[in-house]
């Protein structure tokens, strides 16, 4: 596995990406409507091509596919991560964790935050994320339950 950064040609396998783990990974912890409100934000074209243009976008690679990516927004939010749903639980999240992490200190940051789902809320935590609020968003009239995490550095 290697890691590289994002251009705009990978925008449709990322986008593919989100989608594919949504349903198959969070199925377990939001219904069909609601998955089905969260994966309907991949037709928000500008946000993604702005993602691209303005976060730091990590891609993980292995034999030329993304199996992951993380992005950080204002060297200090976590705006999106995930895991290809054949890749889960190799290692790989940690390991783009690790350096999304080594990015925002080399910025200066102080924390990190992010908004994340049921799904993902044990991995923040065992990164010693601490949950801020409990959210509830209204995605296409539907009810979507994630969490304002937050870590801090001394």
């Amino acid at each position: 596995m290697h890691f590289r950064k994002a251009t705009i040609l990978d925008l449709n396998e990322i986008q593919e990406l989100f989608v594919q783990t949504i349903q198959s990974v969070c199925k377990n912890d939001y219904n069909p409507d609601q998955i089905n409100a969260w994966v309907s934000g991949v037709k928000i074209t500008e946000r993604w091509v702005d993602v691209i243009e303005k976060q730091f976008v990590l891609l993980a690679i292995i034999e030329e596919q993304i199996v992951g990516y993380g992005t950080l927004k204002n060297n200090n939010y976590i705006d999106l991560f995930f895991i290809h749903k054949d890749f889960q639980r190799q290692g790989i999240a940690q390991k783009i964790f690790n350096e999304l992490e080594i990015e925002a200190k080399n910025q200066d940051s102080k924390i990190i935050t992010s908004d994340v789902s049921i799904t993902a809320k044990g991995f923040f935590e065992k990164n010693a994320f601490f949950v801020k609020a409990e959210q509830k968003n209204i995605v296409k009239g539907v009810e979507i339950i994630n969490y304002k995490m937050q870590k801090n550095y001394k």
